[in-house]
C-alpha cells in the first residue's frame, strides 16, 4: 500500500494529537476592541469585549487572552454562545479566565478571538493588543 506524504503527515498528526483546531479557508477578519479602564490587576473579571465582521454561520465566540512578554504564562479566555450581538460582555469568561497580572511594569495583552461554526470550523478570526496598566 502506498501513501502518500501529507496522508502520513496527517496519520502522524492525528495519532499524536498534534492537530489544531480546522480554520476554513474563507475565514473572515473578525474587528475586535476592548479597554483595561476600570480593570484591577490580578483581577478574575474579564473586560467587555466588541466583535464585529461577524460572518453568518458563527454559532460560538472563543476567546483567549495573552500576555505577549510573558507568553508562558496562562491567562486563560473561554468559549461564549454567540447570539446575534457583537459584544462579550464583562465578566462574561468567567471560569478559566485570569486577567493581566503583569509582575512588574506594563505589559501588553492579547485578546484572540475565533468565530466558529456548528461543525467546530473557525471561520473568522481576530485580535487586539492593548497595555496595561
Amino acid at each position: 500500500m502506498k501513501f502518500s506524504m501529507i496522508a502520513v503527515i496527517s496519520i502522524f498528526l492525528f495519532f499524536f494529537g498534534c492537530v489544531g483546531q480546522q480554520i476554513s479557508p474563507n475565514a473572515v477578519n473578525l474587528g475586535v476592541k476592548f479597554s483595561w479602564k476600570g480593570t484591577k490587576n490580578c483581577s478574575k473579571r474579564s473586560p467587555l469585549i466588541r466583535v464585529t465582521k461577524i460572518p453568518a454561520g458563527t454559532k460560538f465566540l472563543k476567546v483567549k487572552l495573552v500576555d505577549l512578554d510573558v507568553t508562558s504564562w496562562n491567562h486563560g479566555g473561554g468559549k461564549i454562545e454567540y447570539k446575534g450581538k457583537g459584544i462579550i460582555p464583562a465578566g462574561s469568561l468567567k471560569s478559566a479566565y485570569n486577567g493581566p497580572c503583569p509582575p512588574s511594569g506594563s505589559h501588553r495583552y492579547q485578546f484572540t478571538v475565533h468565530a466558529i461554526n456548528k461543525k467546530g470550523i473557525i471561520i473568522g478570526t481576530g485580535k487586539s493588543v492593548q497595555k496595561f496598566p
